[in-house]
């Protein structure tokens, strides 16, 4: 199966020439139709999902989704630009959750990736996506489990699917 990571964030540059071959989309969706063509409840969600403008544009070259994804898995050895960690897996990506303190709008960000892991799992891998992996590097400065305790626990509701999730933070002294 295809191995998906999601990268939680803000824009990303599409049209990388790194990015764009390891670059998620998905397969049931019709770009720009302003349809929800695989029926998952997200209209043109074909690389990604935007929780913040709840929409499908995910794309904006000058922001830091672009080179966590590329340290994530940008294409390697192509004689072209740079190289990421993981040369052939698939990025999803996902704008939301970064500068944020509301769990909300963090839980909103994280629901997309566990949304299509669920999906694939209920189908047997028919449907929506073999995520593996959330990546969010924004990060909160000084905070503990306890001043977020619906996000952590959504960390269960991920990994009960299969969904291992990575996260930056800065400790308090």
């Amino acid at each position: 199966d295809t191995i998906v990571l999601c990268v939680i964030d803000n824009g990303l540059d599409t049209a990388h020439q790194d990015l764009r071959p390891n670059l998620w989309t998905n397969s049931g969706e019709i770009p720009n139709n302003e349809l929800d063509d695989d029926k998952n409840g997200y209209v043109d969600d074909y690389f990604g999902w935007n929780s913040i403008r709840n929409n499908g544009q995910i794309s904006d070259a000058n922001y830091h989704g672009t080179p966590v994804s590329g340290i994530v898995g940008a294409r390697g050895n192509n004689g072209v630009g740079i190289s990421g960690v993981n040369w052939n897996v698939k990025i999803m990506h996902i704008v939301g959750g970064f500068g944020s303190v509301a769990e909300d709008r963090i839980i909103q960000a994280y629901l997309y990736p566990y949304r299509q892991r669920k999906r694939y799992n209920d189908t047997r891998g028919k449907e929506g996506a073999f995520v593996v992996a959330t990546n969010a590097s924004w990060g909160l400065s000084r905070v503990k489990p306890s001043d977020f305790p619906i996000w952590c626990a959504f960390y269960d509701s991920l990994g009960s699917q299969g969904i291992i999730n990575i996260a930056a933070t800065e400790t308090s002294q």
